[in-house]
């Protein structure tokens, strides 16, 4: 079996997170710590960065752990995407594998040319020109000046900035520093690829245009770690995905599994508390006929407000009062998060359906569920034939996944639903 390109064995960092500091108490004291200042800030910068074995094992109220014990191998030809929420160790891990800082325990072993993309700007000189570090980012890969020079070309066009090609890059925008820096990166043919979220700085265009470059690099077999918070894009450029949480690994594996656990345990939109809702009395004290609570729940009648395409949402409705009428219906309507109406149901206007005033829960199921992946709001009617009640915003709920097989293919998501479909071959 072959060695991977990259193994990671139980890296650990910790970084010291603040120094207590004595207040002085007198002016003599003052004075002394004034004298005594450049040895003992000396100390404190070294005290940064190297840590006792006690403070390791036992801990200090002045050290935080950015990652402990984590260990995978990625072999060649591999594209690994990088999962977690913010603080979760990502960037720390990143920086450890580009040679950015050290881990505090662990090792890391790279056989390969690495190139990495993880900040805008990083590797670059601000006060060299786009054309002097191109050149210099190729002679830090260890490329001869003949080669970048054969690449040069292809890196300007790609980055689209002939105009700026001889200005110092710290007069470049943030775009432009994106595209040159990653118009170099993928251009100089390193061995692996490391990219960390810096795509979301550019315009709609060329992140397409990235995203097609990263899976022509991938097709030929080099190697890619890809860091984003975006799990559509994860799955539609990488074959597996690592998971970190608060420093530790939690998973690795196919990217379809890890983004689908990821995504049912770090929703942080909605969650089990707001599935049932109870409304504010002061809301309906003055109605007659009025909904006073609801629960929302799956197929399954469990309480959650988490679906992904296809399934069906349950509306437990508690109704109070009594409508004027002998009858009344009930209507939902579905909003999405810039507040577009996307969905209409009414039990009478499509279904002839018209509840006796006795009744005081109605069950609605809504679905299968066909809405794009998103944050939707739920307004409620009851409405009898004199007047009823309309409950805005009455819940929430969140589709997490809408695509079964977008791991093949290019999404543009801002479509709102997906119509009933079929495909069939025709002789």
């Amino acid at each position: 079996m072959a060695n991977p390109i990259i193994k990671v064995h139980k890296i650990s960092k910790c970084y010291r997170i603040g120094i207590n500091r004595n207040e002085c108490k007198t002016f003599r004291e003052a004075i002394m710590q004034g004298i005594s200042a450049p040895v003992r800030n000396l100390a404190k910068l070294r005290g940064l960065t190297k840590f006792t074995g006690e403070e390791l094992v036992n801990g200090s109220k002045d050290i935080i752990w950015s990652l402990k014990n984590v260990s995978f191998e990625v072999n060649k030809g591999d594209v690994l995407g990088i999962v977690g929420n913010n603080g979760a160790g990502k960037s720390t891990l990143l920086k450890i594998l580009s040679r950015v800082t050290d881990p505090t325990g662990g090792y890391v072993e790279i056989n390969g040319r690495l190139s990495c993309l993880l900040e805008v700007g990083t590797g670059f000189h601000p006060e060299l020109t786009g054309r002097e570090n191109i050149f210099l980012s190729g002679a830090v890969l260890g490329m001869s000046k003949q080669e970048i020079k054969n690449k040069f070309d292809e890196i300007v066009n790609f980055a689209e900035i002939e105009k700026f090609i001889d200005t110092p890059v710290k007069r470049y925008s943030s775009g432009m520093y994106v595209r040159l820096a990653f118009a170099v990166a993928v251009h100089l043919e390193p061995d692996i690829l490391i990219i960390d979220e810096v795509l979301a700085v550019g315009d709609i265009a060329f992140q397409k245009k990235c995203l097609r470059k990263i899976k022509s690099f991938a097709r030929k077999g080099q190697t890619i770690l890809f860091v984003s918070h975006n799990t559509d894009m994860v799955k539609s450029l990488c074959d597996n995905a690592l998971w970190l949480k608060d420093g530790h690994l939690v998973k690795i594996g196919s990217v379809n599994e890890v983004i689908r656990d990821y995504e049912e345990q770090h929703i942080n939109f909605l969650n089990i508390s707001s599935s049932i809702i109870e409304r504010n009395p002061l809301d309906y004290k003055e109605l007659n006929f009025y909904i006073s609570r609801v629960e929302i729940l799956n197929i399954k009648n469990e309480h959650t407000t988490i679906f992904r395409y296809n399934e069906k949402i349950i509306l437990l409705v508690d109704i109070g009062g009594e409508p004027l009428s002998n009858k009344y219906s009930i209507e939902f309507r579905i909003y999405n998060e810039t507040g577009d109406f996307v969905a209409l149901g009414s039990s009478g206007l499509f279904h002839g359906i018209f509840f006796e005033k006795k009744i005081k829960k109605v069950r609605i199921e809504i679905g299968p569920l066909t809405l794009t992946k998103g944050k939707y709001a739920i307004s409620l009617s009851a409405m009898g034939m004199l007047g009823g009640d309309t409950w805005d915003n009455t819940c929430l709920f969140q589709i997490v996944e809408c695509y079964p097989f977008s791991a093949h293919f290019d999404i543009d998501n801002r479509s709102i639903c997906v119509l009933q479909q079929s495909f069939n071959a025709m002789r």
